[in-house]
């Protein structure tokens, strides 16, 4: 058995089950294929993001101008 990474995938095999040795070869394949540049891809942050601070101002400013305009009504 041979694991594949998905680029080198060109046809998918049909589904079939497999017996508990095959599937035990498969997970232990695939344990031994993950590199630490696979795992790096999901410890780096995507972007900055927005921090809760400025979020909960930006709130309090909308909920602010909310109740400003209630109150003209």
């Amino acid at each position: 058995m041979r694991i594949l990474r998905p680029e080198e995938v060109i046809v998918f095999p049909e589904i079939r089950d497999l017996t508990p040795e095959e599937l035990a070869e498969a997970y232990r394949l695939g344990r031994e294929a993950f590199t630490a540049a696979d795992l790096q891809k999901y410890t780096e942050p995507l972007d900055d993001g927005v921090s809760a601070e400025e979020v909960l101002i930006e709130m309090e400013e909308q909920q602010r101008k909310f109740d400003e305009a209630r109150s003209r009504s």
